[in-house]
């Protein structure tokens, strides 16, 4: 599938699940509000039936008017003419929401006209559980008639609770989107495994292409019978293919070296050495020493670790290698060592190109490589800097970066150090 598809693909199911969840908001609103209108209704009712009973017990003469009243969207007074008994009040309350299936919590209140406030009253719920209520709380109406209020605390929450399809509905919704973003996720990064994975393999096959160019020129030259005469000549080819040969097995021995890596775990072969002795080692190879000006600082002491020294001299290596490879300039490299806190500090510093800081967060991923813009010549498999990472870390230790831009680079490795 091509870039392009892709996003026309993404694009339109994302505007697919933004209209289905829109469409989808939209009906539960409408359903809501439709549950509420009713429940008000009904409340309404009930309480006018209340109202009128109450009137006909005292043989109080009807209101003209409509009794009820809705202050807010959850409170609702009563106006009569007369005092009301709380038992009875209680009693008709409970007899009328019962009548029309009305089953979310509510307090009652009733006004007395003599203190002026609300007295009386109790908080009734579908549980039969009686609270104490704080009538203050209960909104004032300038009605200084004799009144009741009542009031739904929850009646949102019980008017979600009864909506039924609508919620279990809402919750596929949501799984569906959970499930479509899964989806995406996994879909953007199998695409972005695919282009590593090519990119890989082109980078292998040029690794692999030009040594064995190289390797089948200098065959062809030395199949010449009159070389023999050269003896110059014939060393420098036989040096040649050795030196493409040896590089075709370092390029080998990587790429099995990481993929045993993956099978398994990482098995050191621990021992108690010198990294003093290691970082001379690695910066006097010859394809290091005779491309790059090396500084050695090293004033860690002691400079003793608890090391694989096979693993750790590579790590070593593949940070100078990158140090020279990646540089537009004569390498100049400092190699430090210091001890802090049990720990010793290796820093490996540059004056290369450097790496951007939103690829500094990347390039310990295996395969990942660093644009390099001009510099089309600099080749390799993206694995080195994983591989490094992967070492430090079992050797219970850790790296960081510090670069920036045609300034350079900086690794630090912090490795667990050893008393003498």
């Amino acid at each position: 599938m091509s870039r392009l598809t892709l996003r026309i693909v993404i694009i339109l199911a994302a505007l697919s699940i933004a209209g289905i969840t829109a469409t989808q908001i939209y009906w539960v609103r409408k359903a809501f509000d439709l549950k509420e209108n009713q429940f008000n209704r009904d409340v309404t009712a009930a309480l006018t039936n209340v109202a009128t009973k109450i009137l006909e017990i005292t043989k109080t003469p009807t209101a003209a008017n409509n009794p009820v009243t809705q202050l807010t969207t959850n409170y609702f007074v009563v106006l009569v003419n007369g005092p009301i008994d709380n038992n009875l009040l209680e009693f008709l309350l409970l007899t009328e929401f019962e009548k029309r299936n009305i089953k979310a919590d509510f307090e009652y209140g009733i006004y007395d006209c003599m203190e002026q406030c609300m007295q009386g009253g109790n908080h009734i719920s579908p549980k039969n559980t009686a609270s104490l209520v704080n009538f203050t709380e209960l909104p004032a109406w300038k009605n200084d008639g004799y009144y009741f209020g009542v009031q739904f605390p929850m009646v949102e929450a019980t008017l979600i609770s009864q909506m039924g399809i609508w919620g279990f509905s809402s919750v596929v919704m949501l799984i569906v989107i959970f499930f479509f973003v899964y989806t995406l996720f996994v879909i953007l990064k199998q695409r972005r495994l695919s282009e590593i994975q090519k990119d890989f393999i082109n980078n292998m096959t040029h690794e692999f292409k030009t040594p064995l160019a190289t390797i089948a020129i200098s065959t062809s030259v030395l199949k010449d019978p009159a070389i023999i005469h050269t003896p110059e000549r014939l060393l420098n080819y036989a040096t040649i293919i050795d030196n493409e040969n040896n590089r075709l097995k370092q390029q080998v021995e990587r790429v099995l070296q990481m993929a045993r890596l993956d099978t398994e775990e990482v098995g050191l072969k621990q021992e108690v050495c010198d990294l003093h002795e290691l970082i001379r080692e690695a910066s006097q190879n010859n394809l290091v020493a005779s491309k790059a000006t090396i500084e050695l600082v090293l004033e860690a002491s002691p400079s003793i670790i608890l090391a694989d020294k096979l693993h750790l001299t590579n790590v070593i290596f593949n940070l100078l290698d990158n140090a020279i490879k990646y540089n537009k300039h004569q390498p100049t490299i400092q190699i430090s060592t210091s001890y802090t806190h049990g720990n010793l500090i290796l820093r490996i510093e540059d004056n290369g190109i450097g790496i951007k800081s939103e690829d500094q967060k990347k390039i310990f991923h295996r395969f990942y490589r660093v644009p390099t813009g001009n510099l089309h010549d600099v080749k390799g498999f993206g694995l080195g800097l994983s591989y490094v990472k992967l070492i430090v870390e079992a050797h219970k230790g850790k790296i960081t970066l510090t670069s920036e831009p045609d300034k350079g680079s900086c690794f630090s490795i912090a490795l667990p150090g050893q008393k003498i």
